[in-house]
């Protein structure tokens, strides 16, 4: 059964600096749903969160950021609150990258 709301989505709902390196047109928003999400809860405002959890659903959201390989610690806090989640059940925060953040000493 396809999703009737990802069928009306309109990418131009969100706000275009999501947007910033890609051609809006060739994203398949079925597939790249884990793309999306990141970039929402990175770069996003209020408004592109809303719009996100109308288009995927709060279960389908919850189930794919905490197995999302990088979030920052501010994204990875908002998500475990929003979700009532341990921080501890991110995979990124579990399983950090070997190489150290450039600018961070």
């Amino acid at each position: 059964m396809k999703n009737t709301k990802l069928k009306m989505f309109d990418p131009k709902e969100f706000s275009p600096h999501l947007f910033w390196d890609v051609i809006v047109e060739d994203i398949d928003f079925q597939k790249s749903k884990v793309w999306l999400i990141t970039r929402v809860v990175q770069y996003g405002n209020l408004d592109d969160w809303k719009k996100l959890l109308d288009l995927y659903g709060e279960e389908k959201i919850k189930k794919e950021v905490v197995n999302i390989r990088s979030l920052d610690d501010i994204s990875i806090s908002f998500l475990a609150v929003y979700f009532s989640l341990n921080r501890k059940d991110f995979r990124c925060y579990t399983q950090k990258p070997s190489t150290s953040d450039f600018w961070k000493s």
